[in-house]
């Protein structure tokens, strides 16, 4: 935690914010490390996702416990530790930890010999962290031609050579591992100091480190080019039977594609964005170191910079170019999936309006027969209570209570009665509508 600021020769003090120390900690946090000429530096680079990382400390810990040594304190993303004369640099990253052994050299020694192999046993009594992604043989000579001549230790048609800024050192590579699987790199010292061989080294190093990782993107471009293509080629077969009228089952079907279509590049955008990403930040970090060296070149070989600009940017324009067409393929899906809703839904909208125009003339036929049942049902009814009634007249006629002839007296009731009924459907029907509004 970061002690507190005083203020003058008082007891004022200034609370730090709880990031002070991390931000201000991040500046030391890879310090160069000097570095005597001659040396061997092997460098390893692995894969740690989180859950490797944390064993890869635990493991890194009870390693110079066991030997006396100070471990890593807790937090800390880098250590450096000695086991007599050979140093340890460990330093841990997002997604990867870097193991770098500093031995010392015969300096009348041939340049890388003895064989790396013979030299990473100290690399050997820690458990793997992880899948390698990085190894490297650096050579720290005197320079001693023609023994340290590059032309004679690498492969000519890809060999890279260069000298820093001031011409204080030439360091070169052919970036092919050799026969034991590691990249060898020659540092040919010209008179440095130890503390700009350490600056040097280090930095070459990390050129060839953040190299492997940028170029961890390529396979998967290259893993979703042939979907992608497969994708843009059914878009335009989808699109160009947009174009025709169709019906609403045709264009729902055509609607169900797209949307799988669309389903499919997200995912492939969705897997791919992490590692698109890293590799884009991993090529600026490499190009920042490269430009840090100030190249300058020697004789008629390439320089480092100019070597894999020409190898490496096709790989890095391809990263590039892959995620670019993800994101013009969704636009483009979703553009057409949307132009085939409206279409769809527009569609939907005249069938309704069928639809409506049948049920209203439905409406009108079951109004048409609904006052035909109403005529009907009052002539019955009619007919029946004219019926009680001519029943009763009778009746009263037989019983000498009444003088006029039934058939007459009924024959006048008629009238009436079917006025009454026709008048109490009628009201009845127009209670159950009023009702209903």
């Amino acid at each position: 935690m970061t002690a507190e600021v005083l203020i003058g020769d008082g007891d004022g003090r200034l609370s730090p914010h709880p990031l002070r120390a991390a931000v201000l900690g991040e500046v030391h946090a890879r310090p160069f490390t000097p570095l005597a000429v001659p040396a061997r530096v092997l460098h390893f680079a692995f894969d740690t996702p989180a859950d490797n990382a944390k064993a890869d400390r635990a493991a890194l810990t009870s390693f110079c416990e066991s030997r006396g040594l100070q471990p890593p304190p807790a937090g800390e993303k880098h250590h450096r530790a000695s086991f007599g004369t050979t140093m340890l640099r460990w330093e841990q990253h997002s997604e990867f930890t870097t193991y770098t052994w500093e031995f010392t050299a015969d300096p009348v020694a041939m340049p890388f010999h003895p064989e790396a192999s013979s030299l990473a046993s100290p690399m050997r009594l820690l458990p793997q962290p992880g899948p390698l992604l990085v190894a490297v043989d650096l050579h720290l000579l005197p320079d001693d031609p023609p023994r340290t001549a590059p032309e004679r230790l690498f492969d000519r048609a890809s060999l890279a050579v260069a000298e820093n800024s001031d011409g204080a050192a030439v360091y070169a590579t052919d970036f092919q591992p050799g026969p034991s699987g590691y990249v060898r790199v020659l540092v040919i010292d010209r008179g440095m100091a130890p503390e700009r061989a350490g600056a040097l080294v280090q930095r070459v190093l990390e050129v060839e480190t953040y190299r492997t990782l940028a170029l961890l993107g390529l396979p998967e471009a290259q893993r979703l080019a042939p979907s992608i293509a497969i994708i843009e080629k059914r878009l335009a077969e989808v699109t160009a039977a947009m174009r025709k009228a169709g019906d609403l089952a045709i264009n729902n079907k055509l609607l169900n594609e797209l949307t799988e279509l669309a389903a499919e590049v997200e995912a492939g955008a969705a897997a791919s964005l992490g590692r698109f990403s890293a590799s884009r930040a991993y090529d600026e970090i490499m190009t920042g170191r490269l430009a840090t060296l100030g190249e300058r070149k020697v004789g008629g070989l390439p320089t480092w910079s100019s070597f894999l600009a020409r190898r490496m940017k096709p790989a890095m324009r391809t990263c590039t170019t892959t995620e670019a067409r993800q994101s013009d393929l969704s636009l483009k899906l979703a553009r057409a999936a949307n132009l085939l809703r409206t279409r769809v839904d527009v569609e939907l909208e005249h069938q309704n309006q069928e639809l409506l125009k049948s049920m209203n003339a439905r409406t009108r036929l079951q109004l048409r027969l609904q006052a035909t049942v109403e005529g009907l049902s009052t002539a019955a009814i009619t007919y029946y209570v004219v019926g009680l009634f001519g029943y009763l007249v009778k009746g009263l006629h037989d019983s000498g209570q009444i003088t006029v002839e039934p058939s007459l007296v009924t024959a006048g009731f008629v009238p009436i009665a079917a006025f009454a009924i026709w008048w109490t459907v009628r009201s009845i029907r127009r209670k159950h509508i009023a009702s209903e509004d």
